[in-house]
């Protein structure tokens, strides 16, 4: 029986992020991993010879500037990706440099009010990106740290003066539509914003909070500015290889292609791993960065962490409602209207909030649209490795695509198929000729290649009940549980999804913090 001061479960780029801030402070770390590659969600794959996806996560906004420090990613030579925002008569609105810094293809006066719109949403973000960074408080065990940080937000608050107060208070839960309505005229900015609030979430944009989605998409950032995005591996250099390379640099022992069966517990306290050869590993913190559901429900005998914490682990609202499409082309796809460099950026198809909400109401009832909002990026164009000389390939996440689809994917996934690419076609005329292969997942082939339960990349839905002191549930929303010397560090812990390392950050916090 070998042993180690931590063992992380999961290589995905929040398990990596534990491991690497556990080793750099002196403590032995083995990080296993069920696939025979690193990456979680974020992990690539070849979907036809000579072609390879990205994986889900395509773009990058989220990484932390702490976590980007410490496995040495070097952004000093991206510029943000643009938007660009598709329309049917190929007059596109692009939104450039931090969510929309500047914008081409609006009036002036349509340019202001989204500028006001952006100001306050990436003020009003940022009061919430306060509570992100940190763990979250306690209710009714309130450290003076926690005061403080709710101190802080108070004066910011305070700073722009009782108008802005009452709007923030007035606006915290109010659905992304009516704030659309308020602000701006234009129905492809609107469409943006509805997209960009609910992509990922069970929500449409009418839908009461669903203005969090967007206030959590801006607390995002890169080299420091706010919205700022940049598309998945340009410039040839892959993200997850800089987290493998942080995480071996600091000495953390990492085993591939080697499954945990179960999490060994005695007298209340994990103590050790047993994995699917039969061996036992031990270790004073296990830390486990794969879904909540696959950890608590999958790994843990039930008698270890009691009825009513499983039943809450189980009561976790993660059923996935976006399909991604990757698809091996012969040449680089035209978008007439858009401007060759831009296609370097990414392209939404939301022609307004009315589209994005039609799209949504048929997945409240197990179906998919016949009309798709989805996001587009060709990630070959920025890393060539994944496509061969002269071809290009071409990855969409398309909303709302849900998990339990009443007919069943076995049935509806070629028609499915089939109505993204005659969306496709629409805005890029040719594109079926020039189709080499296509891939599609569903959310039951996402959870499926991913070991995400519901095939749900934020492993929860990011709404209100899910959020802060309830990710994943109440008592365990600090990363540590109820059972002693096991923490939770996927994002399906605070403060959620999206490539941010700050799940693994934090979880890697508490677990140095307390005393053994």
């Amino acid at each position: 029986m070998t042993s180690f001061d931590a063992i992380v479960i999961g290589g995905g780029h929040n398990g990596l992020t534990a491991a690497t801030f556990l080793a750099r402070s002196g403590r032995k770390v083995l990080l296993v991993e069920a696939s025979d590659t690193l990456g979680g969600a974020a992990r690539g794959y070849s979907f036809h010879p000579g072609f390879s996806s990205p994986g889900l996560a395509h773009i990058v906004n989220r990484l932390d500037p702490d976590v980007a420090a410490a496995i040495a990613l070097d952004g000093s030579r991206d510029t943000p990706a643009p938007t660009v925002v598709l329309s049917p008569d190929r007059r596109h609105a692009v939104l450039r440099g931090g969510y929309g810094e500047t914008i081409d293809g609006v009036s002036p006066d349509e340019a202001r009010r989204f500028h006001d719109l952006r100001g306050k949403l990436i003020f009003q973000a940022g009061i919430l990106k306060r509570f992100l960074k940190r763990r979250p408080p306690e209710i009714g065990e309130m450290a003076l740290t926690d005061l403080a940080a709710l101190a802080g937000a108070g004066i910011g608050l305070l700073r722009k003066g009782r108008e802005e107060s009452r709007d923030f208070l007035r606006m915290l839960l109010m659905n992304v539509a009516d704030i659309a309505d308020e602000y701006l005229t234009d129905d492809r900015l609107k469409g943006l914003i509805a997209f960009d609030a609910t992509l990922g979430i069970h929500l449409g944009p009418r839908s009461p909070t669903s203005l969090l989605g967007l206030y959590y998409r801006l607390t995002g950032e890169m080299q420091g500015v706010t919205g700022a995005q940049r598309i998945a591996g340009s410039g040839g250099r892959s993200t997850i290889a800089a987290f493998e390379t942080a995480a071996i640099g600091a000495g953390v022992t990492v085993r591939t292609g080697t499954r945990v069966e179960r999490i060994v517990a005695d007298r209340g306290r994990a103590t050790a791993i047993v994995l699917s050869s039969g061996e036992t590993i031990e270790a004073a913190a296990i830390v486990s960065a794969i879904h909540p559901k696959a950890t608590l429900a999958g790994l843990v005998d039930a008698a270890e962490i009691g009825t009513g914490f499983r039943r809450a682990v189980s009561n976790i609202r993660s059923k996935g409602n976006v399909a991604k499409l990757d698809l091996a082309l012969e040449r680089v796809p035209a978008f007439p209207g858009v401007a060759a460099a831009d296609l370097k950026g990414r392209l939404v198809v939301a022609r307004s909030v009315d589209h994005v909400e039609e799209a949504f109401n048929p997945a409240k009832y197990g179906q998919f649209s016949n009309d798709p909002v989805m996001e587009i990026t060709l990630p070959s164009l920025g890393d060539p490795s994944l496509a061969p000389p002269g071809g290009c390939t071409l990855s969409a996440l398309v909303e709302f695509a849900p998990y339990s689809l009443a007919d069943g994917w076995d049935k509806g996934k070629p028609v499915f198929e089939k109505i993204v690419l005659d969306t496709l076609e629409r805005y890029a005329p040719g594109l079926g000729e020039s189709i080499v292969a296509a891939n599609l997942l569903t959310p039951a082939d996402i959870e499926e290649r991913y070991n995400l339960p519901g095939g749900h990349w934020h492993h929860g839905e990011l709404q209100a009940d899910q959020l802060l002191v309830n990710r994943p549930v109440n008592a365990a929303s600090g990363y540590a549980t109820p059972l002693r010397g096991l923490y939770l560090a996927s994002a399906g812990s605070h403060p959620g999804g999206g490539i941010s390392g700050l799940p693994g950050l934090l979880a890697a916090r508490q677990v140095l913090s307390e005393k053994r």
